[in-house]
């Protein structure tokens, strides 16, 4: 059964926060709030299969936010008694009044009811750590060894990094949630090496990051035993693989490609402090302004997109975000058109929405919640269509499999993107791989080319870690779930010859 850690539980949660909330009530703050967190963290890398490295990290800490006339006070620290408690708070309002003559812009906080005592746990069945170390290593090692058994396979590189982390949040408005998410991702990457010419090329496993436990290297969520035994023949062929024809094609888009895409061009377009103009110096803003909203063509009728803290295994599923607003699910396009943003309290608040829809995050207790991506989600098509009907209606295209490298301007608008592996198709057929490929548009161009869409059977959740936003940096999991799309008459570059080799 999935329980809380119980070392977490034993901490003076509910002390802590009597004594930060009763402090910062006394000291004149609007509103107050406490987390207490602890992310445990364990990376684990295997070269060749042997141990190359290990780490073992345990953060623990608290951390008081207040408002006091329109201004925002923090302060963290990690003794976890109500003493630093309640002298956190008192910081955090003379932190507020210090800066309150600099704010031109009062924080006006969206409404939202008080949910009281609740507990959240993520889904997952194993929480892997509570698996030997050892046990881990020998996974990994094993998997190394099936690789490296195969004609061809010089090298393999594994990794597995695991996250639990836990939140204790409490505010004057009476809301006290307490929760746990597991999240995990395993990765091999296998190296092939041509003695006579020097060339080389490598080829990772598919697999996403997911919000599940240990059970997933057993092969619940993956079918790690096919991935494995098909990728030193994929790699062979991708040694082989004849350099692209730079030109337009059709593009055929697997999931383990497009929800990168989906990340930079939808995710993070449709951060509305991004498109407010409040992330320029980090990451860039938006094209996909507010007056546009409910007025920009941002795909095809196809399209239909969804903010989502909700569903399972999503890394960026909650069940209360970092300011006590219950996870829900929210549409950001629909029948290609731009119809909402992303929102936490203080942006939700700044442009007159009736509430937020659960977008803050902090990544430990040493940093201040900002507004992060959810699970940002490409529905699927109705009619059921496979990806073989998708290649089916191409006469002349490509097939992208996998992601790799990847660029977009400040706008989230020109962008290009590149993967892992890619086949040509000729009248509807696959007809062989095809390397150096990469495809370039612009978000509204993509999207509009959006010709048809892989039914249920083909949507999968992709996702990443190590989302980066803010000053100091934040990083934070995320997942996207879309199906495999067929996008017509997408410029296709060659990167040897783009980089002049």
């Amino acid at each position: 059964m999935r329980h809380i850690d119980p070392e977490f539980l034993a901490l003076p949660l509910r002390r802590l926060a009597d004594a930060a909330l009763q402090a910062a009530r006394d000291a004149g703050a609007e509103h107050a709030d406490l987390r207490v967190e602890r992310i445990r963290t364990q990376d684990l890398a295997v070269r060749d299969a042997e141990l190359e490295s290990f780490s073992d990290d345990d953060d623990l800490g608290l951390a008081v936010r207040v408002v006091v006339d329109g201004t925002w006070g923090f302060a963290a620290g990690v003794d976890l008694d109500t003493h630093t408690a309640a002298d956190l708070a008192r910081e955090a309002v003379e932190m507020a009044r210090a800066v309150r003559q600099l704010n031109s812009e009062p924080v006006e906080l969206a409404a939202e009811p008080a949910h009281g005592d609740v507990t959240w746990i993520s889904a997952y069945d194993v929480d892997p750590f509570e698996v030997p170390a050892q046990g881990k290593v020998e996974q990994l090692s094993e998997w190394s060894r099936q690789l490296l058994a195969s004609s061809g396979i010089d090298h393999v590189d594994a990794s597995l990094s695991q996250v639990r982390e836990n939140k204790f949040y409490a505010d004057l408005a009476g809301t006290i949630t307490t929760q746990q998410r597991v999240r995990i991702y395993p990765c091999l990457t296998a190296v092939s090496v041509d003695g006579a010419s020097g060339r080389f090329d490598s080829m990772r496993t598919l697999a996403p990051p997911v919000g599940r436990g240990y059970e997933y290297l057993g092969g619940t969520g993956w079918d790690w035993t096919s991935e494995l035994a098909e990728l030193p023949d994929l790699l062979a062929q991708k040694m082989v693989a004849a350099s692209v024809e730079p030109g337009r094609y059709d593009l055929v888009i697997d999931p383990s490609n497009l929800w990168l895409t989906i990340h930079e061009s939808v995710g993070h377009a449709t951060e509305l402090d991004r498109a407010l103009g409040y992330e320029a110096s980090y990451a860039g803003t938006s094209f996909a302004t507010p007056d546009q909203l409910g007025r920009l063509r941002y795909g095809s009728d196809l399209m239909a997109v969804t903010g989502d803290r909700t569903v399972d295994h999503g890394l960026a599923s909650v069940g209360w975000d970092d300011e006590g607003v219950k996870a829900q699910r929210w549409d950001l396009v629909r029948d290609g058109t731009l119809v909402g943003y992303q929102l936490d309290r203080g942006i939700a608040g700044r442009v007159g929405a009736d509430r937020s829809n659960g977008c803050a995050f902090a990544d430990s207790a040493r940093h201040v919640p900002l507004q992060r991506m959810a699970n940002v989600s490409l529905a699927p098509g109705r009619d059921g269509a496979t990806t073989e009907d998708l290649i089916a209606g191409v006469d002349r295209g490509i097939y992208i499999v996998g992601n790799k490298s990847w660029s977009i301007d400040m706008q989230r608008y020109n962008f290009q993107f590149t993967g892992q592996r890619f086949y040509a198709i000729r009248a509807g057929r696959l007809d062989g791989q095809l390397r150096d490929v990469a495809y370039q548009s612009t978000t509204t161009d993509f999207w509009g080319s959006l010709g048809r869409l892989g039914g249920e059977a083909t949507w999968v959740l992709g996702g990443a870690f190590n989302c980066g936003k803010a000053q100091p940096g934040q990083v934070a999991p995320v997942s996207h779930g879309c199906p495999s799309a067929l996008f017509s008459n997408i410029a296709v570059l060659n990167t040897v010859e783009e980089a002049g080799a």
